[in-house]
């Protein structure tokens, strides 16, 4: 058995156990992984801080599980600050408008917003390229949209 730390995209912290990390892999392209506080399916294995020394080994000691997670939410925080200000937030009219602007329909301009799987495969089909980004902090979920 081995234990993986999880993050869903919504920025909620797991534990989960699995016969190997092949396991792992297969329930997440099945889809059968889920965040147990808000069931969301999209969860990503965290870096591992665990390590064993070797015997007259002069490395240095992994950073502990929390200051990585703390590295990590800093590094959310910034990114997070650099789409609000970069992106206007479309919300669930991402597919829409990123397809207007694929047509020419509407100006080329930075947005960002929310889609399903099924937009998301629809944005792929028509060729429409997008970056999607895991929110690892929850700090802004609550503001007004752009």
């Amino acid at each position: 058995m081995i234990s993986f730390d999880l993050e869903c995209e919504n920025g909620h912290f797991f534990e989960g156990w699995f016969q190997d990390a092949d396991a792992f892999d297969k329930q997440q392209k099945d889809g059968l992984l889920s965040c147990p506080v808000c069931n969301s399916s999209c969860v990503y294995k965290l870096p591992s801080a665990f390590a064993i020394k070797k015997a007259g080994s002069e490395r240095k000691a992994p950073a502990s599980l929390s200051a990585l997670k703390k590295k990590m939410q800093d590094t959310s925080k910034v990114l997070n600050e650099f789409l609000e200000k970069n992106f206007k937030n479309v919300g669930t009219d991402f597919t829409k408008e990123a397809l207007n602007i694929h047509y020419g329909l509407k100006e080329p301009k930075n947005i960002r917003g929310v889609s399903t799987k099924k937009e998301e495969k629809l944005l792929a089909e028509e060729g429409v390229k997008f970056i999607k980004f895991p929110r690892l902090s929850s700090e802004n979920t609550d503001k007004e949209q752009d």
